[in-house]
């Protein structure tokens, strides 16, 4: 069993951080061991009687597993009692809210149901927030609900290695929950005013940090947020990026042609409407992808992308970690490949895949991008369709490319020609870029004085 004598030293620096503030932000990249540096921290502060309840929320399946497991695996934190709210039914988990264990785990989606049930009788003086991008909408009921409790806690950590995934707009939500809107502003309408602008047309009220407010808002969070990068301090795998093209026979093209024309496509059981650009452009990656989605369920298009995939499955001497987009995806290959396995919320799945059982596992991003250890499985990930968060491709993408790894990690992304794929993996690397100055800016702020 592991000990406190095994945590890096760079651990320990998160240790140490989460101890002093009561307020504190790691943005710490994926498999540098946020979970057990928090939990050590944890351990101190609850021996030292300096926190006395915490709730560490965290997604579904982080919550039931990589948590638990966590605690188990150190020596100097088995001790620590838990009780996990996670996946039970509304009785169990409102009778295991009221249990007397110092740690109670649950997952993100609760979180209203926990406030309404407690409400000023909360009693956790300390949150624990895993992937706090999840709290980046300040529109989002666990968000507003959150918000209320504010009051009653003492202290707070926010882990994650996505900050903005998508603009700096995602930051104020998340560090008002962390300290009350000291650092950008305490409403939301006075950190618009004060950072942002609006842009295009303005009845759509959409907001922009403006450029010359960046550095403004970066200098504003960093006493609050500590940033290690991998490059720093691991000796990552090498990554191959490798991109899969396959031609849309006419068919496809056709109807892919009439709805990027006209928002509307003919098949043989009648017509397909896209209401607006957001629902036209959903409907073009159905058609990349090989269906198209109907009143009555999902009309086939092609398998120009399966064929590709089972081509790559039955070359392949290495398990194939699979992301699909939609729910048609999923039918279709597991109808190509019968052996592929979904990941379910079972824990012996994952146990399967690690262990070398599983040929290829279907995952979809939002449910496999967060807080999983599935390196020891694999060494190739295959994006059969992509979507638009920059935080699901790199958080799939870090299940496998991580420390651990031994093997080179292959990135493979199928795409079908000449249609909107290559837009949203141009767009997945533009938002990389913006937020790796971020977190770049952020890093520097420690070592310089501007």
């Amino acid at each position: 069993m592991l000990d406190r004598s095994n945590l890096h030293d760079y651990q320990v620096k998160a240790v140490d951080f989460v101890k002093k503030k009561k307020a504190a932000a790691l943005w710490i990249d994926m498999g540098l061991g946020k979970t057990i540096s928090t939990l050590t921290a944890l351990s101190d502060l609850l021996a030292s009687k300096k926190v006395k309840k915490v709730l560490i929320v965290a997604p579904l399946r982080v919550s039931k597993h990589t948590w638990p497991t966590e605690i188990q695996l150190w020596e100097h934190t088995s001790a620590l009692k838990y009780t996990v709210l996670a996946g039970l039914s509304p009785a169990k988990r409102k009778a295991a809210v009221f249990e007397k264990t110092p740690i109670h785990i649950i997952n993100r989606e609760n979180i209203p149901w926990l406030v309404e049930l407690l409400g000023q009788k909360w009693h956790y003086d300390m949150v624990v927030i895993d992937e706090s991008s999840s709290f980046k909408s300040h529109s989002s009921k666990r968000w507003k609900s959150l918000r209320k409790v504010l009051g009653k806690i003492d202290r707070m950590v926010q882990l994650t290695g996505t900050p903005a995934p998508n603009n700096l707009m995602e930051l104020w939500p998340q560090i008002y929950l962390l300290d009350k809107g000291k650092r950008l502003q305490n409403t939301r309408g006075k950190f618009l005013e004060k950072y942002c602008q609006l842009i295009g047309n303005p009845a759509w009220n959409q907001w922009a940090v403006k450029k010359d407010r960046v550095n403004a808002i970066y200098r504003a969070v960093r006493d609050v947020v500590l940033r290690m990068s991998s490059e720093d301090y691991l000796e990552m795998p090498d990554r191959l990026d490798v991109n899969v093209d396959v031609e849309l026979p006419p068919k496809a093209r056709k109807a892919y042609a009439d709805m990027k024309r006209d928002f509307i496509i003919a098949y043989e059981a009648g017509e397909i409407l896209a209401v607006n650009a957001a629902v036209q452009i959903n409907k073009l990656l159905q058609i990349s992808n090989g269906c198209i989605y109907t009143e009555e369920g999902y009309e086939l298009m092609h398998s120009k992308k399966v064929e590709a995939l089972v081509e790559i499955a039955d070359t392949s001497t290495e398990p194939l970690l699979v992301a699909y987009n939609f729910k048609s995806d999923l039918a279709e290959i597991k109808k190509a490949i019968p052996k592929a396995v979904v990941l379910d919320k079972n824990p012996k799945t994952i146990d399967k895949w690690n262990n070398g059982e599983i040929p290829v596992m279907l995952c979809h991003p939002a449910s496999a991008g967060h807080g999983l250890n599935l390196q020891r499985g694999g060494s190739v990930i295959v994006w059969f369709g992509l979507n638009w968060s920059l935080e699901l491709y790199q958080q799939f993408n870090a299940r496998l490319h991580r420390q651990g790894q031994t093997k080179p990690v292959r990135v493979i992304h199928i795409l079908s020609e000449n249609t909107a794929d290559a837009r949203v993996l141009d767009t997945l690397m533009q938002k990389e870029d913006g937020q790796n100055a971020l977190l770049d800016f952020v890093k520097g702020l420690k070592t310089t004085k501007s």
